[in-house]
């Protein structure tokens, strides 16, 4: 992969017990990849360490067609950062509250046809993703939303808005999804509602009034956890 982009890209290998971006993203196994302090895969993208085998985007790896999906995701990463855009993707952060005080106005349709409307989400807890199917950090904040709206059922709404990203591969990736998240092809306006989404993933959580619990730009390591506390507060 290096070799195409020849002085500008160097491959470092690291021992996943010593390397630092394993301890920040609470990486405990191999192989994972990182791109300037973004994590491209992780062992479960392809199906290893204490996963089901066969399970993860790139597995198994020694298909072909797996392994040219994975090429094909590193250097879309890759030439992302190249070309300055690594705001797109950038590693986690929290934006403050004042930026996006309340659920903003906004008219989609899911991928089934269904309007969706800030009317429909009164009196629950909502979580809005912002997502791509190019976006490797994107994928297990996905899985891991299903797995949110199990537990907390009708008190928690989630919608996963997709940009930049063509409509045949979102409904891709929404058939290995929970049904109960919402998938939406996602406009320009409507990200514009949300203070013009620049980075992803972009998570917002607002309370049951439709107020700004909290925002979280890329997929930091504490992600999961930081969430779940907040959310079993506010589904009370």
């Amino acid at each position: 992969m290096t070799a195409k982009y020849p002085g500008r890209v160097t491959f470092v290998s690291e021992n996943f017990g010593t390397s630092k971006l394993a301890d920040r993203f609470g990486v405990k196994g191999y192989p994972a990849i990182f791109v300037d302090g973004v994590l491209v895969a992780c062992p479960r993208d392809f199906g290893y360490f204490r996963e089901v085998e066969g399970t993860g985007r790139y597995a198994p790896w020694q298909n072909a067609g797996n392994q040219a999906r994975f090429k094909a995701d590193l250097a879309h990463m890759i030439d992302l950062i190249l070309a300055g855009r690594k705001d797109l993707v950038r590693p986690a952060s929290t934006t403050s509250l004042s930026e996006i005080a309340a659920l903003p106005k906004f008219t989609l349709n899911d991928l089934s046809g269904r309007p969706i409307e800030p009317e429909q989400l009164a009196g629950r807890v909502v979580i809005v993703e912002f997502w791509a199917t190019w976006c490797p950090p994107c994928r297990s904040t996905l899985a891991w939303l299903g797995e949110l709206k199990r537990q907390y059922g009708e008190k928690l709404a989630i919608l996963a808005l997709a940009v930049e990203s063509p409509e045949d591969q979102i409904r891709s990736v929404a058939t290995s999804l929970s049904p109960d998240v919402r998938v939406t092809v996602t406009d320009a306006a409507a990200a514009e509602a949300f203070g013009n989404v620049t980075s992803l993933p972009t998570l917002f959580l607002f309370d049951r009034k439709g107020e700004t619990a909290q925002v979280i730009y890329g997929a930091p390591p504490e992600l999961h956890q930081q969430v779940s506390q907040l959310l079993d507060a506010l589904v009370r």
